[in-house]
């Protein structure tokens, strides 16, 4: 079995202040699962202030599935990334950072590393074709869930 890699990237709009945005995004606890589109449960284990580990236990296609990802924190910079230690896309490592479009509007730039076993190297295009699959599900589920999630919870607040 080889191993590739497949970058992507993507901005989704949020109606939120910048500060606020970063400190929903990043106050994670057992109750994050509900905002997905898969079935989640979460458990959360602060190691610092700025690292933690995530395991999540989902259930793609009627099977138990469990990750564990290490998320550094960097609050000066409105950033944060998420490292997959284990799963079927270990090693993967995703980056997030919230900046500001004005007083109320932010927008999450992400950037994604996403890396997969597969039976043979993939071409050139078929990578690109991936690597694009990758960027619409990752942002649909910022557009569709989690950032309509966040502005309802600011909007409560």
């Amino acid at each position: 079995m080889r191993t590739a890699s497949f970058r992507y990237e993507f901005r989704q709009a949020l109606n939120a202040p910048a500060a606020a945005a970063f400190a929903w995004c990043t106050d994670f606890g057992p109750s994050d699962g509900s905002l997905f589109s898969e079935k989640t449960r979460r458990s959360v284990r602060r190691i610092t202030d700025d690292a933690l580990i995530l395991s999540d236990i989902t259930y793609p296609e009627g099977r138990r599935r469990r990750i564990r990802r290490l998320v550094r924190i960097f609050p000066e910079q409105l950033a944060w990334t998420n490292t997959h230690l284990d799963g079927p896309f270990r090693h993967s490592q995703f980056w997030y950072r919230i900046v500001a479009d004005g007083p109320h509007r932010c927008r999450l730039e992400f950037r994604g590393l996403r890396v997969e076993s597969v039976q043979r190297a993939p071409s050139a295009s078929s990578r690109r074709r991936h690597a694009e699959e990758l960027r619409t599900t990752d942002s649909t589920e910022w557009r569709r869930f989690l950032g309509p999630a966040l502005e309802h919870d600011l909007l409560r607040k």
